[in-house]
């Protein structure tokens, strides 16, 4: 079996791509996405582009909303 820290030592000296696939793989193990979750949320960032397109919604600009956090 592969102890701790020869493992770390093998991956830290990866390439610094294959690093980051190490990484996205472990997080991903972690948190492992759902594709109807996902398909869900695209169907809603859809829905909203749509609103805002069509005027049905207004948007806020970044500023003001940060200046309205800040003066709480």
């Amino acid at each position: 079996m592969i102890k701790t820290k020869e493992l770390f030592d093998e991956a830290v000296s990866l390439p610094v791509e294959m690093r980051m696939q190490l990484v996205d793989k472990l997080l991903r193990s972690l948190h492992p996405t759902r594709k109807e979750i996902d398909e869900l949320w695209a169907e809603e960032a859809e829905k909203r582009v749509e609103e805002i397109k069509s005027g049905k919604i207004k948007t806020i600009p970044g500023k003001k909303v940060f200046k309205k956090i800040l003066g709480r």
